[in-house]
């Protein structure tokens, strides 16, 4: 299913991804609406052309006419709020999200929602160290990847909309997982990293790093810049698969620390130039983006 010119698109919530994916739409001619908590960033929004109109308020009229609606809120947020507002859909709007854990959301949206309105989940794997509307860049998406992630609830015409969502927001590489599997994948290279980079910023007291350190530290620690309320909701949502990364993590570390402590070169060695290997991956697939 494509994506139409004439769908009407409302977006839930208008912070840097909402915003974003406002920004991306409405440069394509979209008709897009929002509605968010802050009148500042339906104001900011509506003087930059990110959306058509937008309100504060849960209105019925606005929700009644969107055939796609996109959700970019906290998980437990997005899960009262279709329970709360789902009695506005119209019949046969499709529902989609940019929610960054998917199994306990994915289950729990579908188990209560209406049977004539269909929930396909997604998650662009994209973003910034800041936050906030005013914020917002479609350039993020343009290098980045973006998973669907349907269940045996969804049809095929749902998955192929938010396929083509994907590719109208100008995303560089689509996937499909399941919410199991897509957790899995993201506790490792999303949480995992994330985890790492906030061990590495304080794991040491040293002041004025920011006076001594080269790119390695900046390069590893970029991410350490952190949204606590959100990130520390995805850890506990994903705690499991999280748990898991984190000790295959623990285990390898103190290999390479054992390796250290006995002057074993050559399996330093070995394991330095198979996560050199492994890393030119990212570097190849970035060229042949190009």
């Amino acid at each position: 299913m494509e994506l139409k010119k004439d769908i009407n698109i409302l977006i839930v919530g208008l912070g840097l991804i909402g915003g974003s994916y406002a920004m991306a739409l409405s440069k394509k001619g979209y008709s897009v609406k929002s509605i968010t908590r802050s009148r500042s960033s339906i104001d900011y929004a509506l003087k930059n052309g990110l959306i058509k109109d937008g309100t504060t308020e849960v209105d019925p009229s606005v929700i009644g006419e969107a055939d796609l609606i996109v959700f970019a809120l906290y998980p437990h947020t997005f899960v009262e709020w279709i329970t709360d507002n789902q009695y506005l859909f119209k019949s046969g709007a499709i529902i989609t999200d940019v929610t960054g854990v998917k199994t306990t959301v994915v289950s729990a949206i579908q188990s209560i929602l209406r049977e004539d309105v269909e929930f396909i989940a997604a998650h662009p794997m994209a973003g910034r160290e800041v936050y906030g509307v005013e914020n917002s860049d479609d350039a993020i998406f343009h290098d980045a990847n973006y998973i669907v992630t349907p269940t045996e609830k969804n049809t095929e015409e749902a998955i192929e909309l938010c396929k083509s969502l994907g590719e109208t927001l100008g995303f560089a590489r689509i996937s499909q997982l399941s919410p199991k599997e897509h957790d899995d994948v993201i506790g490792f290279v999303s949480q995992l990293a994330h985890c790492i980079a906030i061990t590495l910023m304080t794991c040491n007291e040293m002041e004025h790093l920011e006076d001594y350190t080269g790119n390695s530290f900046r390069d590893l620690t970029r991410i350490a810049r952190i949204n606590d309320a959100m990130w520390s909701e995805l850890f506990v949502t994903n705690k499991d698969a999280l748990l898991h990364q984190m000790d295959l993590f623990s285990a390898e570390f103190q290999r390479l620390r054992d390796m250290l402590q006995n002057e074993d070169i050559e399996p330093m060695r070995e394991m330095m130039r198979k996560s050199t290997a492994r890393r030119a991956l990212f570097d190849k697939n970035n060229e042949e983006r190009k």
